[in-house]
């Protein structure tokens, strides 16, 4: 036993109890069960929920570690790379005593503005709970971020250096906590080694004490030294690639154990040249530090000792930090992504009800039994996204009992139905049906791409799609996996006591297979549901742009709003006035929020980009378009004019109509559904279209509901139009959730049929009538999508 282990073992060496293979570890249910201060941000929250890769970041480094602005712009920027990798950034951080799992912009800002928020704390496992009490601000070491991350079962942290063995530990017994905190959090570290102000051939010692794996990333066993590839120390383990490093997780996992390990990523070899002479510049700093005192004070000395090095080498250390935390915050995206896979592939495959088929199986029935494909004429809509299967299950009221019986923890009496769903699926059936009552001919022109697995109840999409009529060869069957389920319990009043959802598999559809269906039809039209990843979203807009294909964009719920920005912010540079980079999109008024604030606020800064600009000048609204606004926010928001029921005032006092406005550089054509408040039409017709439009000879007109505001130029045309709702009996609606795919799937089966009907004010009027009416016809039906949609023609 080395010195170190003979003089720090006894003192700090974990607890039998911490030692064992299993051992209570509470997590974030529990804790937010007894209301402890944790907010998860929506986007986090739903990817745990769903074992999708999330990536956990410290924000000491934003706190302490870097100048501003350097520390913001970096923790963007190793959020950006995360996001490159596949996986959800998970910045942690400490606002006012609430601890965030995932940071809001304006959060992130806020710590990292250090000369405004002067008393932001530096937070180790012994500050959490002083400074939650007293309501601070505080930064996340490894040591508080590895407590949080295990706490709400992150798998993976990215972080710059590891803490360690400080230099003199043999008599200061300055340890970091962030090592013993391995032992306690089974999460993967990954980091450019330790510090290299610190004692790393201790600190390796005291983690092979410790019990903790020590494992290199990349072609050599060499540890690194933070700003250079090599330490001169060798680490006892080595692995090349994501998958082999997340198996190391994953077996930790398997059998028990409760430690987290430690993968040392070298810097990028670019920055290994400066590395001597900022290793020089280390020596001179600990040694300044030892005779001015500063290495004696506790956490005090790394902030210190990392500014002075940044002095010593006129800020080419910073640019080496920033390397190092980006390259493994790129690292630990592809780790936690292999993590996923791999939990999803090792999970025991559950099991499922027996479907009755004459189909063999459900790779036979999507491929020879898509209505013979062949013989199939190219559809001109295609719809990519969800299908799932809808297992829903509603007790019989309880005689006699009062209530809905919702609290029973017992089985009960009641019915199970199984129907055929998923956003993407519903929206296809209905395009469908509401296409085939105009004409028979019309029963190929759309196509639903959606991926299913290889089970009974891939098999019953399939043959549930094809029983509608619609086509079934954009099926992609997935081997191995499982086909998207949404379980959901009722009580005997209707209402959702619980339930679980499945939808991975969508997130697993590769943007080249789905490609490889579009050159297949050459499509007019192409819908996308949120459900999809960013990547492959990113490639479908890009493709269709590149092809002059129209896109639409459904999005789904408001942590999925914005999936669809970087696939803007990527089209943003080939884009022109004229054009958005996606044609069409359906928020309602939560999402449009949420998208408005990110579109100003994300690391993507949409709204900084040259194009926003351009096109804000280009539409040129000015006094006039607000005075009309205000005149329209006075009606009543229903049909006729008492506005005692309510009027359109939200659309001014709740900013909708400034972030419809804002949001038109990028999306052609905003329709927003405002729930019982109607819809919101809000696009722009540029250059020689809006010369030519029939909107250029339409004026505002706010008993029409509608403000019509052209540029000095005549180049741009700005069309709000407000649409009140069609009123339903409350008696007569029977099922809400199917009601927006059905308005969304008669918008698309009427643009596909009239391209310009945004354009063209009385076919708008048709267009929004028709999807309105489909939605209301799904509202007081049983099934997701009204078979009554198969007859809008004769109406």
């Amino acid at each position: 036993m080395s010195f170190l282990q003979r003089r720090a073992a006894p003192l700090l060496r974990p607890s039998t109890a911490s030692l064992r293979c299993k051992r209570q570890t509470s997590s974030l249910a529990a804790a937010l069960k007894e209301h402890a201060p944790i907010d998860v941000h929506p986007e986090v929250e739903e990817a745990l929920a769903h074992g999708r890769p999330v990536v956990a970041l410290e924000t000491t480094i934003v706190t302490h570690g870097m100048p501003y602005p350097a520390n913001l712009e970096t923790a963007r920027s190793v959020e950006s790379n995360v996001r490159k990798a596949g996986a959800i950034p998970a910045t942690i951080g400490l606002i006012e005593g609430r601890v965030k799992i995932g940071l809001e912009p304006h959060e992130l800002e806020r710590l990292a503005d250090v000369r405004k928020n002067t008393s932001v704390v530096k937070l180790s496992r012994r500050d959490i709970g002083p400074a939650i009490a007293l309501k601070r601000d505080g930064g996340t070491t490894c040591s508080a971020t590895l407590i949080f991350s295990a706490l709400a079962g992150i798998k993976v942290f990215s972080t710059g250096g590891l803490g360690g063995v400080h230099r003199g530990a043999e008599s200061t017994m300055d340890i970091s906590a962030d090592l013993h905190e391995l032992t306690r959090c089974p999460v993967g570290l990954v980091s450019a080694g330790v510090k290299s102000i610190l004692d790393i051939g201790r600190t390796l010692e005291y983690l092979e004490t410790l019990g903790v794996p020590v494992v290199s990333y990349g072609p050599t066993d060499d540890f690194p030294a933070f700003y250079s590839r090599r330490s001169g120390f060798k680490s006892p383990w080595r692995v090349e690639d994501p998958v082999s490093a997340a198996r190391v997780l994953h077996t930790q996992k398997q059998i028990g154990m409760s430690n987290g390990a430690l993968f040392a990523v070298p810097i990028p070899e670019e920055y290994e040249a400066v590395g001597q002479e900022l290793q020089r510049a280390v020596e001179q700093a600990v040694l300044e530090s030892e005779a001015n005192g500063v290495s004696r004070r506790g956490k005090e000395a790394t902030p210190w000792l990392l500014k002075r090095v940044g002095e010593l080498t006129a800020g080419k250390s910073l640019a080496s930090n920033i390397a190092l935390i980006e390259n493994t915050a790129l690292v630990g995206g592809q780790i936690a992504v292999a993590y996923s896979q791999l939990a999803k592939e090792r999970h025991t495959k559950p099991s499922h009800p027996h479907v009755v088929q004459s189909s063999p199986s459900p790779a036979a029935d999507a491929s020879s039994a898509t209505t013979k494909v062949e013989e199939l004429q190219p559809a001109k809509l295609v719809i990519v996204g969800s299908a799932a299967v809808d297992i829903t299950a509603r007790a019989d009221p309880v005689p006699g009992a009062t209530g809905s019986n919702n609290n029973l923890h017992t089985t009960a009496p009641g019915v199970v139905a199984l129907t055929a769903g998923g956003v993407g699926r519903n929206v296809a059936e209905a395009a469908h049906r509401i296409l085939t009552s105009y004409s028979k001919d019309h029963s190929s022109v759309t196509a639903l791409v959606s991926p299913i697995g290889d089970d009974p109840f891939g098999q019953l999409l399939v043959s549930e799609t094809k029983q509608v009529g619609l086509r079934t060869d954009g099926f992609i069957n997935v081997s191995k996996a499982r086909t998207a389920v949404c379980n959901m319990v009722l009580d005997s009043a209707g209402g959702l006591i619980g339930g679980v959802a499945d939808m991975d598999v969508i997130r697993t559809l590769d943007a080249a297979k789905i490609i490889d269906v579009l050159e297949k039809h050459s499509p007019n039209l192409l819908a996308m549901d949120a459900n999809m990843s960013h990547e492959t979203l990113k490639s479908l807009v890009l493709y269709a742009n590149k092809r002059n294909i129209r896109t639409f964009f459904e999005p789904t719920s408001v942590p999925k709003s914005t999936a669809i920005f970087p696939a803007v912010a990527a089209a943003l540079n080939a884009a022109s006035i004229e054009q958005a980079p996606v044609t069409f999109a359906t928020p309602n008024v939560l999402e449009l929020a949420h998208m408005y604030r990110e579109a100003c606020a994300s690391p993507l800064e949409l709204t900084a980009h040259r194009y926003w600009w351009q096109v804000i000048d280009e539409m040129g609204l000015g006094p006039e378009f607000r005075m009309e606004l205000d005149q329209l926010a006075r009606r009543s928001a229903f049909d006729g004019d008492d506005v005692r029921t309510g009027n359109l005032s939200f659309l001014v006092d709740n900013g909708i109509a400034q972030m419809a406005i804002n949001l038109l550089p990028f999306f052609q054509h905003l329709v927003i559904k405002c729930g019982e408040r109607g819809l919101i039409a809000a696009f722009r017709v540029s250059g020689e279209q809006a010369v030519s439009s029939a909107w250029a000879t339409h004026s505002s007109n706010v008993f029409a509901r509608q403000i019509v505001a052209r540029s000095r130029s005549g180049r741009s045309v700005v069309v709000f139009k407000h649409f009140p709702a069609v009123q339903v009996a409350e008696d007569k609606i029977v099922n809400v959730t199917g009601a927006g795919d059905s308005l969304v799937g008669s918008m698309l089966a009427t643009l596909t049929q009239n391209p310009t009907a945004f354009e063209e004010p009385e076919a708008l009027d048709g267009l929004v009538a028709q999807a309105q009416l489909a939605a209301v016809y799904t509202l007081q039906s049983e099934h997701a999508v009204s078979p009554r949609l198969s007859t809008l023609a004769d109406l």
